[in-house]
């Protein structure tokens, strides 16, 4: 079973121009996507998310579960980073302040990961529930706290002000919650007409999004690979697969469905690269976030689209089905 779905995800066009992107940031081609339109695609894949998630939110309405996912998904991202800390002391040698940062960046989420096991598992018939946009929000924040805990930054020697600011006015974080708080609010009239743009045509956009996450991927590993040792790649892939393990066994408790049973493993597997680096670039200067930026997209993303969500929707399967 998990070689059926392995196959299925490493033949989607999505994965194919992620692996193109890669290929081709490492063979050194000028293949490049411009900034505004890399950003101007970030937005629309975080606002086609949060708006499909309103919509089925409104119409099934608040559940326990839902309370509980939620729940379950900010105390995993609080939780994990204490672990993955631990993890790095046993692989690496880094630095309390550098084990505190790339702990951070596998406490949070990926929305790009997201995006695709939301992708794959529609694609299978295993839609995850609209809620699950809210729990991925709920994701992105405590791991930072937690971050700033490890390193013993509580001293006020940041602008906790300005590291707020970052946090919660992240564009990804905003723009994600206002679709979710248009879908809820819409009446069903009023979203047909957006519909083609705001979900029809996710699928494209997403594989074209993915071409610029693999030139970006390829190019981390490409120019910083010198600072990738043994221990770390073993933490990269370790981590997500002890994470997805965690998540299955408390979304099972919570009673998730098993396409959000999926993608809540996929969501605690997953490695933040825009909320945590922001975030922590003000409240600890002094960390190397360059080595948390080539893990987090250079390996553990790859890693995750290619491996893991097969192996996360089969054990879903399993556990669930």
């Amino acid at each position: 079973m998990i070689a059926d779905i392995a196959l299925r995800n490493l033949t989607s066009p999505a994965v194919l121009f992620f692996l193109i992107g890669a290929g081709a940031s490492l063979a050194r081609s000028d293949l490049s996507i411009p900034d505004q339109v890399a950003r101007l695609l970030s937005i629309y894949l975080m606002m086609s998310i949060g708006y499909r998630g309103g919509v089925e939110i409104s119409h099934h309405g608040v559940s326990g579960t839902m309370i509980g996912a939620i729940a379950a998904g900010a105390f995993l991202s609080f939780a994990v980073p204490f672990l993955a800390e631990r993890l790095l002391r046993v692989f690496t040698r880094l630095a309390p302040v550098d084990r505190a940062a790339v702990a951070g960046h596998y406490g949070s989420i990926s929305a790009v990961t997201f995006a695709a096991v939301t992708a794959v598992t529609g694609q299978m018939g295993l839609a995850s529930d609209g809620f699950m946009v809210g729990v991925a929000a709920a994701m992105e924040t405590p791991a930072i706290l937690a971050a700033l805990l490890m390193a013993g930054r509580r001293d006020g020697a940041f602008d906790a002000r300005e590291m707020l600011r970052e946090v919660f006015l992240n564009g990804s974080v905003v723009v994600l919650l206002g679709g979710l708080a248009v879908g809820i609010c819409a009446s069903p009239m009023a979203t047909a007409p957006v519909k083609p743009f705001l979900v029809d045509l996710f699928p494209g956009f997403l594989c074209l999004f993915l071409l610029e996450m693999g030139l970006i991927a390829g190019r981390g590993l490409r120019d910083s690979w010198r600072i990738v040792s043994p221990g770390l790649l073993a933490f990269a892939v370790t981590m997500p697969v002890i994470g997805a393990a965690l998540g299955l066994g408390l979304g099972s408790l919570v009673g998730l469905s098993v396409g959000s049973l999926a993608v809540f493993m996929t969501l605690v597997a997953s490695a933040s690269y825009i909320a945590v680096p922001a975030a922590l670039r003000i409240a600890l200067p002094g960390a190397n976030l360059a080595m948390a930026l080539t893990m987090s997209i250079g390996v553990t993303f790859p890693f995750n689209l290619l491996l893991g969500i097969p192996f996360y929707i089969a054990a879903a399967q399993a556990v669930g089905g």
